[in-house]
């Protein structure tokens, strides 16, 4: 699955998710904005992620692994980043943020597994 459609398989995924859990926790501002913030974190590391294995599909093996787990390393410190500047530059509500962080992180895994076994397991087959 190219860049692009993965990347608008997402935010429609996490767009439609956001929308309904944000209305669920509308009253509470701090909810809200703890919860939106780990979503966007979270999809935003599934689309590197995404963008990383696309840059480096075809490339030596050596290279793969690189982007791969390199990416990952950079990604990890991303994240951490992110929330350590959520809750102590923002204010965020560590629970919440957390919980959104986490629940996202494990959607778009299982997702971006999918896909990318359906893509190397079709590219193994027409070989």
């Amino acid at each position: 699955m190219s860049v692009i459609r993965y990347s608008i398989l997402v935010l429609a995924v996490a767009a439609t998710s956001l929308a309904l859990l944000v209305l669920s926790v509308a009253r509470e501002p701090a909810l809200r904005d703890a919860v939106a913030f780990g979503a966007a974190v979270a999809t935003l590391n599934t689309l590197l992620a995404h963008a990383l294995v696309g840059f480096a599909e075809r490339r030596p093996n050596k290279v793969f692994m690189g982007a791969v787990l390199g990416g990952m390393l950079g990604r990890m410190l991303l994240m951490l980043a992110a929330v350590v500047v959520g809750v102590l530059a923002l204010g965020l509500a560590r629970v919440p943020l957390v919980a959104s962080l986490l629940g996202y992180f494990t959607l778009f895994l299982v997702l971006e597994l999918t896909v990318q076994h359906r893509h190397f397991s079709g590219a193994v087959a027409s070989r």
